[in-house]
């Protein structure tokens, strides 16, 4: 045997003497978390553990998150631990959390949260699957707080769930969808090809109408002007507690002109949190469903 095989031999021994370790370091990590004490500092990995069966200790801002992100509903047990940008850090000290989550890059360093309770930030999107981040996530999440079989009985009820949709969407045709929602009185949050929300639609056969310029959370705010354009297209705005300024909104000339508007193609709908995971995604597809399923 030359020197290189003998190497890689020993390697491979190593390697195959490490593994149960590994798997056992592991899993001592997991153990030390306990479930029922994590805090969640942004809305995605407040989606994360409930999907895998685990209610956070404390979540930050739970108002805006009735308003944004509606669904699944909070028990009343959660803890509010201040705003996502700035969480009320005395109170997360006095809470003794077993482990602190959050959106990377969103809010306080991770250095500053490292003093309060080890934790970890997940990531939103690379800038262009937002959703096969959020599987990604998703398994992340698991392995650390040992939760590797519910990961993947949540994925394999996503996977049935949209392959269920798909007869719902045959007729439709080849009009596209608009996906809108209201941030003032003369501007628009519009979801482009790189949303939560584009694999859904590719897997149901139902086209994004916005092709135009987006960010690497796969929006834009535009004009509401801009929408004038859209001549043949269903449109849907989602609602978050902003009733009075959508009817003020939908009373103007300006909005009454809207093609869509005047071809009755136009709907409110709930909340869907748009920089979730995968039960913003679940979410959207019943809502979708119950707007246009069925339907030419």
């Amino acid at each position: 045997m030359d020197a290189s095989s003998l190497i890689s031999r020993r390697r491979l021994l190593t390697a195959m003497a490490l593994s149960p370790l590994l798997w056992q370091m592991r899993n001592a990590q997991a153990a030390t978390v306990d479930p029922h004490r994590i805090v969640a500092l942004e809305w995605l990995p407040v989606e994360l553990l409930l999907a895998l069966g685990v209610t956070p200790y404390g979540i930050a801002d739970i108002p805006n998150y009735k308003l944004w992100v509606n669904e699944p509903a909070l028990p009343d047990s959660v803890i509010d631990v201040g705003l996502r940008t700035e969480p009320n850090l005395e109170l997360l000290t006095q809470m003794k959390p077993s482990f602190l989550v959050w959106s990377a890059g969103y809010g306080p360093s991770a250095e500053t949260l490292a003093k309060i309770a080890p934790g970890r930030g997940f990531a939103f999107s690379d800038g262009k699957k937002p959703l096969a981040q959020a599987r990604h996530s998703l398994v992340e999440m698991a392995q650390l707080i040992g939760r590797e079989p519910q990961a993947q009985h949540h994925l394999r009820d996503y996977d049935a769930f949209v392959e269920s949709l798909k007869p719902r969407f045959v007729m439709r045709g080849e009009r596209p969808l608009l996906m809108v929602t209201l941030l003032d009185a003369r501007h628009m949050l519009v979801f482009g090809p790189n949303c939560l929300f584009q694999e859904m639609l590719d897997t149901l056969g139902v086209k994004n109408a916005w092709q135009g310029e987006t960010n690497f959370w796969g929006s834009v705010a535009v004009g509401i002007d801009r929408l004038a354009a859209y001549k043949d297209a269903d449109v849907l705005c989602f609602d978050h507690g902003n009733d009075p300024e959508m009817r003020k909104l939908m009373a103007t000339p300006l909005w009454q002109a809207m093609p869509f508007v005047r071809a009755n193609r136009f709907q409110r709908v709930p909340a869907v949190w748009f920089y979730g995971a995968t039960l913003s995604a679940m979410h959207f597809g019943r809502v979708l469903d119950n707007a246009l399923g069925g339907k030419a």
